[in-house]
């Protein structure tokens, strides 16, 4: 699907107006956005519009890391967006030139519907040039990546909250490393995101985004805001991690200290009972009436003994 929004040199909006219209005197800027085209409209990437014909193949080859390319007096860009449930991350690619900007993307964006609404309220298109459009789309963009990462914030604090729940550490620890894999994708798009701003903020040869230096170094300020956010969730899952897996250590030494007092314990039972149990015949012990409770007395006695030594030395602290 193809749409378009327009502006007049007498600053009148107008929409899905044809498209070879745009190259009219009357045309001050425009935004034509590639929505799921088909094949016939991606053919007029080339055939209208005369772009790079690297900057198309980029259009067509996902999933490109973010970064903005320089054409004679087109920049090519590719963003970002992150998928709220699975993190994935989902390319928007847009051509920003001296008269217009065309966005392309071949899923539908959230971010694009929301900066299309935005550009068509009466209050705010006027006095915009289409410098102003790729604001609105980056910004979206970065706006939506906070919910995500205030999620996983909730999450952490939650199990965080959960240090004293000792019967379901593995759990736990599970979730803990599945916070830590989203963080690594979210980490990698934000992280390309920062850049790409740092390099539109300082780059001269962006005439079209001069205008809007202000609100490209506010985005700016967000991502460094993000990528703070992502590390140090990062750093807490490291924390958690290390001290479930201490604790779930902890609790493994207790067992096998247990377990090891106890085979102590027999190890001179097993004896006593292998000794009589290999049914010599010159065995006087055998022959005596009471040998079967004297064995078992002593048995019983060597075991107290020792459960009552090793509590003293604090075996079973």
């Amino acid at each position: 699907m193809l749409r378009i929004i327009a502006m007049t040199n007498d600053q009148e909006l107008v929409v899905d107006i044809p498209l070879h219209n745009l190259t009219g005197n009357e045309i001050k800027w425009f935004w034509v956005d590639f929505d799921c085209p088909t094949d016939e409209e991606i053919h007029m990437l080339e055939s209208f519009f005369h772009f790079h014909p690297l900057a198309i193949e980029d259009c067509m080859h996902f999933l490109q890391r973010p970064k903005v390319d320089h054409y004679e007096d087109t920049q090519f860009f590719v963003l970002h967006s992150l998928h709220p449930v699975t993190l994935k991350a989902e390319e928007i690619d847009f051509f920003l030139g001296p008269r217009g900007i065309v966005t392309f993307h071949l899923v539908p964006s959230q971010e694009i519907e929301e900066a299309w609404k935005r550009i068509l309220d009466p209050g705010i298109h006027k006095g915009k040039d289409h410098g102003y459009v790729a604001y609105l789309i980056m910004d979206k963009l970065v706006d939506n990546y906070f919910p995500t990462v205030y999620a996983i914030e909730d999450q952490l604090n939650e199990l965080e909250g959960q240090g004293e729940n000792k019967s379901n550490i593995q759990a736990i620890t599970e979730q803990v490393y599945d916070i830590r894999a989203d963080l690594l994708r979210i980490r990698r798009t934000v992280f390309p995101m920062r850049d790409l701003l740092y390099r539109i903020i300082n780059s001269e040869k962006m005439a079209a985004m001069k205008d809007q230096q202000a609100y490209f170094t506010d985005i700016y300020d967000h991502l460094l805001k993000l990528t703070e956010m992502v590390e140090s969730n990062r750093e807490m899952t490291a924390d958690l991690r290390d001290s479930y897996d201490s604790l779930r250590s902890n609790r493994m030494n207790a067992i096998m200290k247990t377990l090891t007092v106890i085979t102590t314990i027999f190890m001179p039972l097993t004896f006593i009972a292998g000794v009589y149990g290999m049914n010599f015949v010159n065995m006087p012990e055998l022959e005596w009436s009471p040998g079967y409770f004297v064995i078992l007395g002593v048995m019983l006695t060597i075991g107290v003994g020792m459960y009552k030594w090793f509590k003293r030395k604090g075996w079973f602290d």
